[in-house]
């Protein structure tokens, strides 16, 4: 939902803004993927917790959330290894 909410601020919220002139979709996707954010970071601590995650793992995560389609990447690499 994270990277979702990403997504949808930087190709979709951010261009109503600066081309169409309605800061309001900014404001309201940008609450909304703040609090993804916080709660993608909570989760990767109890996550590397429970699984006992090396710190490069605990790393990739964390600067995955940073990158566009990032979380993807982390979800499909880290979170759900085997």
């Amino acid at each position: 939902m994270e990277g979702l909410s990403f997504l949808v601020l930087l190709c979709i919220a951010m261009p109503l803004k600066y081309f169409a002139g309605r800061p309001e979709a900014v404001r309201h996707v940008g609450m909304s993927h703040g609090v993804l954010f916080i709660l993608y970071l909570l989760l990767v601590g109890i996550v590397c917790l429970k699984q006992k995650w090396s710190l490069k793992e605990i790393i990739i995560a964390v600067i995955a959330s940073f990158i566009p389609l990032g979380t993807f990447y982390a979800e499909k690499t880290i979170f759900y290894k085997k």
